[in-house]
């Protein structure tokens, strides 16, 4: 089992440098989804799964049985577009549902959403779509108009 207390000491030591890198290049260094990861588990009490399991990033205890969850992170800025829209989201992987971790500048999370798999499933295959129906990539509002929100800053729940 990883030492949650020393995790914490990394992440915020990769949290500062990407900050940092960002300042001086103007570019993202890439760790919106581990961060992402990290702070569903931390706030959400999730076990995270081995590196590159196929299909779901975390589990939880559920009433019938282990829930299998998909995380996805998005990093909204000041001056992020509108429109954005989540990594791939593949039906043909198990999973249970997916979470939806938005993190602020200082890749901190903000809130978090949760789609049960027939929420998602039925918002993918809507007609209309080509980045929905052949991407399997759903924008971050369309994510939380079928999602509840399960978690926020501002009060510690949902």
């Amino acid at each position: 089992m990883a030492d949650m207390k020393r995790i914490t000491e990394i992440m915020e030591n990769v949290r500062s440098l990407a900050i940092d890198y960002y300042q001086e290049t103007g570019k993202p260094l890439g760790i919106t989804g581990e961060m992402a990861e990290f702070e569903a588990a931390r706030i959400m009490k999730l076990e995270l799964c081995d590196a590159r399991q196929a299909g779901y990033d975390a589990r939880r205890a559920g009433k019938l049985g282990p829930q299998r969850i998909q995380i996805k992170g998005r990093r909204i800025m000041d001056d992020s577009k509108p429109g954005q829209r989540l990594g791939r989201i593949r039906l043909d992987h198990e999973w249970d549902s997916v979470m939806l971790v938005l993190l602020d500048e200082r890749y901190h999370a903000m809130e978090i959403f949760e789609a049960e798999r027939h929420e998602v499933k039925q918002a993918l295959e809507k007609p209309g779509s080509r980045s929905r129906n052949e991407r399997g990539a759903l924008g971050v509002g369309k994510f939380k108009s079928i999602g509840r929100r399960v978690w926020t800053a501002v009060t510690g729940k949902a």
